[in-house]
């Protein structure tokens, strides 16, 4: 599993993408999607999931919409326009980051994969 300080510098992005590719999640499917996909390096918990989707909603680039399951709520998540330009520009940054991290660390095999 990978340190919080890390997670928490990417969490927008990592939230960000998989809205772009998925549409439309609530908050547990998230951190489940992405625990998923990382073969549990990266496990979001709610205290850091909740604060960046309001986060991202305040800002314009997420939408919300509530769905009755039974008597509960459930808050479906969906990027907005703005979002979805978000989305790209993070995701290039962020590749661009890790270009320059490798090249600073003097990584030139690649990344190890630990």
């Amino acid at each position: 599993m990978y340190s919080s300080e890390l997670i928490k510098g990417t969490l927008k992005t990592i939230v960000l993408n998989l809205l772009k590719e998925q549409g439309r999640m609530y908050g547990y499917e998230i951190t489940q999607r992405v625990k998923e996909l990382t073969d549990e390096k990266i496990q979001i918990t709610e205290g850091a999931l909740y604060p960046t989707l309001h986060s991202l909603e305040k800002q314009g680039q997420l939408k919300t919409e509530k769905e009755y399951i039974g008597k509960r709520v459930r808050k479906y998540y969906s990027l907005t326009e703005e979002g979805k330009v978000m989305a790209d520009e993070r995701v290039n940054e962020f590749a661009d980051f890790i270009n320059t991290m490798k090249f600073l660390l003097d990584l030139k095999g690649g990344i190890n994969n630990a």
